[in-house]
């Protein structure tokens, strides 16, 4: 376990918490009220800032039920957030329903989950070893 700090930029943020013990994400919140038309894109703000380890991301993920519901995604998804970003937290919302979605203040918007990350180092080669798959991609499978 690692700890996260989490800096409180605005009056109505909603600290992250796991909902249920064991879960893999915490719940990001909107400090704002909000309308999207269908197929509009917003950012919401959740009013709060992060600090974490290197060696960390936070990626912030669509809600299922928001989704199934309501036809709420998040674009970008999953959203990285870097160990050395201190900005606020932002979520970029989608309406993929047919209907207007409201978004109230103090509303779940996204889920936020923490990998561990494993930098890599790179090197420039003349060559690449061959695979049978080669250079096959893009539905070159099948569909």
């Amino acid at each position: 376990m690692f700890k996260v700090l989490v800096k409180r930029i605005h009056p109505d943020a909603v600290m992250p918490s796991y909902a249920h013990e064991g879960d893999a994400g915490v719940d990001l919140y909107s400090v704002e009220d909000l309308t999207l038309q269908s197929g509009e894109r917003k950012l919401v703000p959740t009013g709060i800032q992060l600090s974490f380890p290197r060696g960390y991301e936070a990626q912030v993920r669509p809600k299922s039920g928001l989704a199934l519901k309501q036809g709420l995604s998040v674009l970008n998804t999953p959203g990285t957030v870097d160990h050395g970003y201190r900005g606020e937290v932002g979520v970029i919302v989608v309406n993929l329903g047919h209907e207007q979605v409201e978004i109230k203040k103090g509303t779940k918007v996204a889920q936020m989950i923490f990998n561990k990350i494993e930098e890599a180092e790179f090197e420039e080669a003349q060559d690449l070893d061959e695979t049978r798959r080669g250079e096959g991609g893009f539905g070159s499978t099948g569909i």
